[in-house]
């Protein structure tokens, strides 16, 4: 899918300066999530030592967690801890060099760290996406640092940018993407003798919303049904947030099946801004 893919690689973000704040110290990971705010996304768990913390920050099934450590043989700890929880995949864990953060700009939403002299805040700071929360365990308490969200980056809440529906972002940071930041699925969109898979497509606050059919893509034979879903994904990381069928939707609705594209007006009844959608 060609069109997340450009989203995201576009979104190129400058650096910005995080403000501080203190939380109560403890070591559950669902309080970490709650006192961040972070409702969904990418968590990279700095330090991961035996892999209990990590495993305890998979608050719901929109978040993937990755935990990494400079020691070997915490990294072997950490993976048996969360095989044995029969979690991994959704949390994984991996070596790295103790300094850098094995991860492009812009890309995390949440990252631990318990102790605050494993990684620069600087390097922090570059892999958060904006909106994205470090939270750094210093003197017993847990210090929470956010991102901000640069003026420079737009949104795009209308089918034709904004209300006004002159397709042109108000957006500075925007230009010819240079690789891949991230890819999902499906990897093919429905036969030609069906509607187009994608349908309507908007993006706010850091959300990617879809309507997609997810109908078989290798039958041909008009009977079998469209599957219309809505779909939403990180932007900065295409972390799949969260799904929910579309039942008003497609050609039955639209009373035709000769159709080979959706109509005009369709896509202008998808919205987001506001936190809604």
């Amino acid at each position: 899918m060609n069109f997340l893919r450009i989203t995201t690689v576009a979104a190129v973000l400058l650096m910005a300066t995080g403000t501080a704040q203190s939380l109560t110290a403890d070591n559950s990971g669902t309080k970490i999530i709650d006192a961040a705010g972070i409702k969904g996304g990418l968590v990279v768990h700095v330090g991961c030592d035996d892999g209990k913390l990590t495993a305890a920050l998979l608050a719901s099934d929109a978040f993937f967690v990755r935990g990494i450590d400079a020691d070997a043989d915490n990294v072997e700890k950490a993976r048996a801890y969360v095989h044995s929880k029969g979690i991994y995949g959704k949390v994984s864990i991996a070596p790295f060099d103790g300094k850098n953060l094995p991860y492009v700009d812009d890309l995390v939403n949440l990252i631990v760290i318990d102790d605050p002299s494993k990684v620069s805040m600087d390097e922090v700071m570059r892999v958060l996406a904006p909106g994205g929360v470090a939270c750094v365990k210093q003197d017993g308490q847990w210090k929470k640092t956010v991102k901000p969200w640069p003026k420079q980056i737009d949104d795009w809440s209308h089918h034709l940018q904004g209300a006004d529906n002159n397709p042109v972002a108000n957006d500075s940071v925007v230009a010819t993407p240079r690789g891949l930041k991230w890819t999902c699925g499906p990897l093919w969109s429905r036969s030609h003798e069906f509607l187009s898979s994608l349908s309507a497509m908007v993006s706010a606050e850091g959300r990617l919303f879809y309507a997609f059919d997810e109908g078989l893509t290798s039958v041909t034979d008009r009977p079998i049904p469209e599957r219309w879903t809505l779909i939403a994904r990180d932007a900065f990381n295409g972390v799949l947030l969260w799904k929910r069928p579309l039942e008003n939707w497609g050609s039955r609705v639209w009373k035709s099946r000769a159709l080979r594209s959706t109509p005009r007006m369709v896509p202008h009844r998808m919205i987001a801004g506001g936190g809604r959608l």
